[in-house]
């Protein structure tokens, strides 16, 4: 007979498949294997049954009982099925007096099967999961005792099993979703936002093989008369009919996306020279020279092409695709079908970026940079709880330097970890003043981190030094962090992380889901935050994709206990659906633009008594203004 505390430790050791990633099969085979070390049973196997459906999922702990499983759900006889379809447990001590069960009884008797008892995995008031059954070569009934603890073990493991299931239906889902807003319904073809990935990968490739890369931006000539004279549905074939020959022609390792209407892109990488460029331009007006067959109508289309080449040590950006946009309309005004080559190595522009990258070297010195806070709210009311602190450069020359081009530049070399230090030291010192002047608002502070700079020497003694010499609280710090650091150099970044979780301070996981996500993130990596990327955030309302997406995170984020921040919230129905969708703080323009450091310390100075509300109307650089 099970011990109490026997099988209190079986419980235990299940209960910790919780807060794991456990596979359904794992769970299973888990479950077999502990019931015969504590039971007095020769076998156990256990079956998922779903209606109408083969078995998914078996489990046996040895030979004999995985053949008696697959006979019982072969010839749909037998105690597993009866246990399944009744939701009670099943008791058979002499399978050689047993009438119920003719057809599994001859053939398990001469397989040396003498008793068996079977209990179904029961979830709430829904149909059961499936059943155990456990196997003996004696007769006779099984203790009171031995039922109860083999019901209790077949419930625990079907509440885990149902846990295993909604975790592998939300990762599917998040899959689709994820796929879905990366790519247009219509063509099936790559939209802006995977394009803008590619870019990136494209961006990295062109840094480390110093090739070639171009864009080009095909638009196609007078298609609104198509719409016009023969309809949408009309309109929508041809596109599909044109997505599928511009597909012909890509090359390996190429993108062709749909960006809007009848505007496509073409993301080239690894060209010898512009040359090969332009000969792609040529084959894309070469595939649109024959006709369209199209619900019984013959289309001619032509197409205006922009090309914007980068030639090699040429940043590969989202620039190019403005370029390309640009060549296009030169190509359309000198009457379309055909094409315009705008190259990106000009001098000037190369030029420009060794002049900034030489000025950023004596930014910090010269008072150019400065660090803006962009406030987070609490999503239900407005309140702000912290401030995401953001680097600006303002050039003698050419006034506001992008952040996007400010940074980059920096992480080409080793100013990244210099700004990064002051940045850091910077936010530390004006939350420190905010708290002076308002002691009773202490606001988080949120500060990015770059790769390159949580794996430099001596980072976790900075972060430490800073929190000791502006006396804030190591919770109040949250580092941010970006998917793709934590795929480069795991196991001294899981060291790192660590080092500076046993400082107190918390971590955040920027841009969730348009990296590398996986759900072995968070069950491995000490994160407290996931911050849903604004491309998802900013079509929530039009694109159900996106709305299930951030959907997922929500619940993910809940089921590992984890905080959900709403990047790029600008208007009042993306701040709704994020609202019902559960994420709990948020941030955007729709709250504030970003803020100097004065312009928030003031505004917390005049609200002392009251919480910092918003949403806030859209203001100049450097002031709140609440809202009536």
């Amino acid at each position: 007979m099970v011990e109490e505390s026997t099988l209190s430790s079986v419980l235990s050791d299940f209960a910790r498949t919780m807060v794991t990633d456990f596979p359904i099969q794992r769970i299973l085979d888990s479950l077999v294997e502990r019931i015969v070390a504590i039971l007095p049973i020769t076998a156990a196997g256990v079956t998922m049954i779903t209606k109408g459906q083969p078995p998914r999922f078996i489990a046996a702990s040895d030979s004999s009982a995985l053949r008696f499983e697959r006979l019982q759900t072969t010839i749909g006889d037998g105690p597993c099925v009866l246990a399944y379809e009744s939701g009670a447990s099943v008791a058979v001590a002499d399978l050689a007096t047993e009438t119920r069960f003719p057809d599994f009884a001859r053939p398990a008797l001469e397989a040396g099967l003498v008793a068996v008892f079977t209990f179904p995995l029961r979830h709430g008031n829904g149909p059961a999961l499936g059943a155990l059954d456990l196997y003996r070569q004696t007769a006779g009934p099984l203790s009171e005792t031995d039922m109860v603890a083999a019901q209790t073990l077949a419930d625990v493991a079907a509440a885990y099993l149902w846990n295993a299931i909604s975790r592998e239906k939300t990762e599917q889902m998040a899959v689709r979703s994820h796929h879905s807003s990366l790519h247009d319904a219509l063509t099936g073809l790559p939209n802006r936002l995977l394009l803008a990935e590619r870019l990136e990968r494209a961006a990295q490739r062109a840094r480390r093989t110093h090739r070639s890369a171009a864009v080009l931006f095909v638009d196609l000539d007078r298609f609104k008369q198509v719409n016009d004279h023969y309809g949408h549905h009309t309109g929508d074939q041809l596109l599909i009919a044109v997505a599928g020959r511009l597909s012909a022609i890509l090359r390996p390792g190429d993108t062709l996306c749909r960006v809007s209407g009848d505007e496509f892109v073409f993301l080239c990488e690894d060209l010898e020279s512009a040359h090969d460029a332009e000969g792609i331009a040529t084959r894309i007006t070469e595939q649109l020279v024959e006709p369209f067959d199209v619900l019984d109508l013959s289309l001619v289309v032509t197409a205006s092409v922009g090309l914007a080449y980068a030639g090699p040590g040429t940043e590969v950006s989202d620039q190019l695709v403005v370029d390309a946009d640009t060549a296009m309309y030169q190509a359309k005004r000198r009457g379309g079908d055909g094409h315009r080559v705008i190259d990106l190595r000009e001098a000037l522009r190369h030029n420009r970026r060794n002049e900034l990258e030489t000025d950023l070297r004596t930014a910090i010195a010269d008072g150019a940079l400065s660090v803006a806070y962009q406030p987070i709210v609490r999503t239900a009311d407005g309140t702000v709880t912290g401030v995401e602190a953001l680097l600006r450069w303002t050039h003698a020359r050419y006034g506001e330097i992008s952040p996007v081009v400010a940074v980059d530049i920096a992480e080409q070399s080793p100013l990244i970890n210099e700004i990064g230090q002051w940045v850091l030291e910077q936010a530390g010192r004006d939350r420190a003043q905010w708290l002076r002047d308002a002691p009773e608002r202490p606001l988080h502070l949120a500060v990015n981190v770059s790769g390159r700079q949580l794996l430099s020497n001596g980072f976790c003694v900075l972060v430490d030094d800073m929190l000791t010499s502006t006396g804030m609280s190591p919770e109040a710090l949250i580092l941010e962090l970006t998917e793709n650091v934590l795929i480069d150099d795991t196991e001294r970044t899981l060291n790192v992380l660590g080092d500076l979780r046993s400082l107190g301070v918390r971590l955040a996981l920027d841009d969730f889901g348009t990296g590398f996500s996986s759900l072995s993130y968070l069950a491995r990596l000490p994160i407290d935050i996931l911050k849903i990327d604004r491309a998802f955030v900013a079509d929530i309302d039009g694109n159900p994709g996106n709305a299930a997406i951030v959907t997922a995170v929500a619940d993910l984020a809940r089921a590992f206990k984890l905080e959900v921040i709403a990047e790029g919230v600008e208007t009042p129905v993306q701040h709704d659906r994020i609202a019902a969708l559960g994420c709990e703080s948020s941030q955007g323009f729709y709250y504030s633009w970003p803020v100097t450091a004065a312009a928030l310390g003031e505004q917390l100075a005049t609200t002392r008594t009251h919480p910092l509300r918003l949403p806030v109307q859209r203001g100049h650089h450097g002031s709140l203004t609440p809202s009536s």
